[in-house]
């Protein structure tokens, strides 16, 4: 696939442009995000519509990539680049390997550590149970299920109300926030079903086939 079919693809869940790096933080996020979900290709020096400007110093935009891996993110991200001429403009790609050790965090400007995972073409903040899903799926042991009444009930709800989200569940079941997270862990890494990282909240439904 030519770097021009790439472009043409657009933005989106392992595709992300930059026309520069300018903040280790902001480029952090969209780092960690991709190697907490399927991996993905930074095209530097392309603009989000698509228009290749080129890079003026690939030299430049790999020192920030590099350093926004190695100390604004944790584990650390190695990166693997290449460098590609279009139409006498320099691209540089940045590519991310899905990580095998998530979550990965982000330092951000105010100074704290946190979880992103990629939804679409944007870097989505991951909830609470989002990280434990994270956590779990990179554990070697699998999941054992203990279809409680409680789990059929979760299920139930989960069934009957579109983008459920966790007040609502730890209402219903009459469980604290802890108890109930745990039961959408186990049910999520199980892959009955999926959570969704929203712009405010996040929210599970049923796991699509």
């Amino acid at each position: 696939m030519t770097i021009k079919t790439l472009i043409l693809q657009g933005e989106g869940e392992q595709l992300d442009f930059k026309n520069r790096i300018s903040s280790c933080e902001k480029i952090a996020k969209t780092l960690v995000a991709f190697a907490n979900s399927k991996g993905g290709k930074l095209l530097v020096g392309v603009a989000d519509n698509g228009y290749i400007n080129g890079v003026k110093s690939e030299d430049e935009e790999k020192y920030m990539l590099q350093r926004a891996g190695h100390l604004y993110c944790r584990p650390a991200l190695e990166l693997h680049f290449e460098e590609i001429y279009v139409d006498d403009k320099l691209v540089l790609i940045a590519e991310v390997a899905q990580s095998d050790t998530k979550p990965h965090y982000a330092l951000g400007e105010d100074h704290k550590w946190w979880v992103y995972v990629r939804v679409h073409d944007k870097s989505r903040l991951a909830g609470k149970v989002a990280v434990d899903v994270l956590h779990r799926s990179s554990l070697p042991e699998g999941v054992l299920i203990n279809y409680t009444d409680k789990e059929k009930e979760l299920l139930a709800y989960v069934h009957h109300h579109a983008k459920t989200q966790l007040p609502e569940l730890c209402k219903h079941l009459k469980l604290s926030r802890r108890k109930t997270q745990r039961i959408l862990v186990n049910l999520i890494v199980a892959g009955v079903l999926e959570v969704h990282s929203g712009n405010r909240e996040e929210y599970y439904t049923e796991k699509t086939t």
